[in-house]
């Protein structure tokens, strides 16, 4: 947090990134890792969530490496509750986490790992930071009729209620899984009235080249806010490095916000 040249408001800088990377085998871990703890270690980034975020060893991989940021998250047996983790430089007061909805689905994987998607409330300097992750629809279509819908529609219902139950200003970030442009994110804006830091213009989030042929790129990974304006936004890891390749499956976001 910081107070801008006229004194009148404070600065956020946020990011958020779903860490997890393709294959899982072979997947270069510790060097991703490192080279993603490293850019964020030598940023003005204040509070960055991440998401798949999987075991203690993950965990331990990013701290290691964020030595000016603390880790907020809810242990579970595995490793942090959901996956999620938010590192922040600003004190932290508090952490909490809810978990989504299991999907109401005859399909235990569906079952399974919809039990394990939830969300993070981490309460640093006066801002209420949220990070989440969605189910992951895997068949690559979202209409009404899809199975992913209703699974997606009760995930956001509980969403939007724990947005509601905060403390302004806020941001939301993370994976939803869900293009930007779909009738669920528009039902979820509308409800919460959460603003798009990239004003309705967020780039494609997940790398192009995890995807089948003939399959294009397109936003599913949000910050949201609300009594926050955003001054800038950005994506981070949008290159491949020579050395280990793309840092993980997903593009990072980054703004600048400001509470006025």
């Amino acid at each position: 947090m910081r107070a801008t040249p006229d004194g009148h408001h404070e600065q956020f800088v946020v990011a958020s990134l779903n860490t997890r990377g393709t294959p899982i085998g072979g997947s270069r871990l510790t060097a991703r890792y490192a080279e993603i703890a490293r850019a964020f270690e030598a940023s003005p980034v204040q509070v960055v969530n991440f998401q798949e975020v999987l075991t203690y060893y993950h965990l331990r991989r990013l701290a290691a490496g964020l030595p000016s940021f603390r880790a907020a998250y809810r242990p579970s047996l595995a490793g942090p509750a959901g996956g999620v983790v938010t590192f922040s430089r600003l004190p932290v007061e508090s952490v909490r986490y809810r978990r989504l909805p299991a999907p109401r689905s005859t399909e235990l994987s569906l079952r399974l790992r919809g039990f394990l998607k939830g969300a993070l409330v981490t309460r640093v300097a006066g801002l209420s930071v949220v990070n989440v992750h969605l189910l992951a629809n895997t068949d690559g279509t979202w209409s009404a009729s899809n199975r992913f819908h209703p699974i997606h529609q009760q995930q956001l219902t509980e969403l939007a209620a724990l947005v509601g139950s905060l403390a302004l200003p806020c941001v939301v970030t993370g994976d939803f899984n869900i293009p930007r442009h779909k009738p669920l994110v528009q039902d979820f804006l509308n409800t919460t009235r959460l603003v798009d830091a990239f004003g309705g213009e967020c780039p494609p989030t997940f790398q192009q080249a995890y995807l089948p042929a003939g399959m294009k790129s397109q936003c599913i990974d949000f910050i949201l806010t609300a009594g926050l304006t955003a001054e800038s936004a950005d994506v981070v890891f949008e290159e491949e490095l020579p050395s280990i390749g793309y840092v993980s499956d997903h593009i990072g976001l980054l703004t600048q916000l400001i509470r006025v």
